[in-house]
């Protein structure tokens, strides 16, 4: 108890402050809306911070939301005002916990948000600048708010599997699905002026939309990744610092939390950023791959978020075949020890980075790669062997050993005799055959000097170990010898004394 006494002092740094642009990675866009609320988060997440201090509307009294005109029943130069009355309206916050709770004011700001997504996606005339504020400053009283502490941050138990938990759904959802939609054709509309939107949508906005990503509800991410995408591809002069916002989450969570619920979206917006990245590639694109992606391995979850990342890696092979020598030694640093399930991701996406490798570039790792695949062949958990094994019904990869296999052959042959004479699953005794076939097929001189030298070091190694056995019954008799010695001397002491 006193422990957490003393923690309460201490506040933990905020996902904004986290977020800050460190001096690696790249950037991303701004938007932030005057008239945000400071919110405190759970000690695990970040603070929302925004960027003006204003309170948040408390409840309205039972009648204070009355239903205001449609905008089809108001004359044009009246809308404007009346564009404004409805925001006002939606930036009262009710408890959704109690749904019987203002239940008619509830369903009044539903229909008025729908209203205002209608109004703006149908473009019937363009709105202020004033309103444009007020709408940001809307969004952001009902969007921005502190996050629920997730299960294990209320028990104090260690965090289970993130993909056996349930995931928390946000009970005003009804409310705030719509806010999003509303957020959205804001952005994606063609009589939004980014000249202007980026006085309202600005960095500190980004940030703490940015924060939201670690909400547990999976429909609240969807419409994050879509509006945050939208915000990159339509404010270009943001592009640097969400890219680098971004860097710093992933910074995070691969060196310190080990636990976000967005990942997986965030990496779905960067494959579609790399897939539009300009040849040559500059240098700090390379430098997010090796000091970002690369280490997203390491974290246990990976399985969670392995397929957005996969295909991220890949891209950047893909756009510069050369990168595929340091994507695979980066994937051999990080390469699971005792994770049989985190081994077949691994496989399976160096799988993908072989089929864009270049021979050139292959030769460069090729020792240290079959090296890891020869450990993998001789996995005693069937699925990570056979998933090795598989790597030989990829045409591209086999004419890659192919042409390399008077060095690849010698590495792998033991592994593949190994398989063959104590592996207990037959389905890989069988994958194993064929493959020694296809080598023998493809090149049966090599094929016969591997063997001959596995024959030579099988023998050598039985004469070794035959030699230590022997030298450890010389030593054993010896040691009785001399026991037996110092027994009778000892007989021979007792009677004569």
């Amino acid at each position: 108890m006193f422990k957490k006494i003393m923690k309460g002092g201490h506040r933990k740094p905020s996902k904004s402050e986290a977020n800050e642009p460190s001096s690696y990675g790249i950037g991303p866009p701004a938007r932030s809306g005057p008239g945000s609320n400071v919110v405190v988060s759970h000690a695990s997440r970040g603070a929302l911070v925004p960027a003006t201090v204003t309170a948040t509307p408390p409840p309205p009294p039972i009648g204070s939301v009355e239903p205001l005109p449609l905008f089809r029943d108001v004359p044009v130069a009246e809308r404007q005002t009346l564009f404004l009355r409805k925001l006002q309206n939606c930036c009262f916050q009710f408890d959704f916990v109690d749904t019987i709770k203002n239940a008619r004011e509830k369903e009044i700001k539903r229909q008025t948000l729908l209203e205002l997504v209608d109004f703006i996606q149908s473009g019937a005339s363009k709105i202020s600048e004033s309103c444009q504020e007020e709408m940001i400053n809307m969004v952001s009283v009902n969007i921005f708010r502190c996050l629920p502490p997730q299960s294990h941050e209320n028990t104090g138990q260690e965090p289970a599997d993130p993909e056996e938990e349930e995931p928390y759904l946000e009970p005003s959802w009804p409310h705030l699905q719509l806010v999003y939609e509303l957020l959205l054709r804001y952005v994606v509309s063609t009589d939004t002026d980014t000249k202007v939107a980026k006085r309202y949508i600005d960095h500190s906005f980004v940030l703490k939309l940015l924060d939201l990503f670690d909400s547990e509800d999976p429909r609240e991410r969807e419409y994050l990744k879509t509006i945050l995408h939208r915000i990159y591809g339509k404010f270009m002069v943001h592009r640097p610092f969400i890219r680098k916002a971004i860097n710093n989450i992933f910074y995070r969570f691969v060196y310190e939390t080990e636990r976000h619920s967005g990942i997986g979206e965030l990496l779905e917006i960067l494959g579609s950023i790399i897939n539009g990245f300009a040849l040559p590639m500059k240098e700090e694109h390379k430098l997010f791959l090796i000091r970002v992606l690369i280490p997203l391995h390491k974290p246990k979850p990976i399985a969670i978020y392995h397929q957005q990342l996969s295909y991220c890696i890949v891209q950047f092979v893909e756009k510069d075949y050369k990168l595929a020598d340091t994507v695979i030694r980066g994937l051999l640093k990080y390469w699971p020890v005792t994770n049989c399930t985190k081994e077949n991701l691994f496989l399976g996406e160096l799988e993908e980075v072989l089929e864009a490798t270049q021979p050139v570039e292959f030769q460069r790792c090729m020792v240290p790669l079959f090296q890891q695949i020869g450990r993998c062949l001789n996995s005693s958990h069937f699925q990570v062997a056979e998933r090795a094994l598989f790597l030989w019904n990829n045409e591209h990869i086999v004419g890659l050993i192919a042409q390399n296999r008077s060095v690849i052959l010698p590495i792998i042959y033991p592994t593949l005799e190994t398989n063959i004479q104590s592996h207990w699953n037959q389905a890989v005794h069988g994958l194993t055959a064929n493959i020694k076939k296809m080598f023998m097929e493809m090149d049966p001189e090599l094929f016969e000097e591997c063997q001959r030298q596995y024959q030579e070091k099988q023998v050598k190694s039985k004469e070794v170990e035959e030699q230590r056995q022997y030298t450890w019954k010389r030593l054993a008799q010896a040691a009785a010898e001399r026991d037996g010695r110092g027994g009778r001397e000892e007989e021979d002491h007792m009677i004569t004394s």
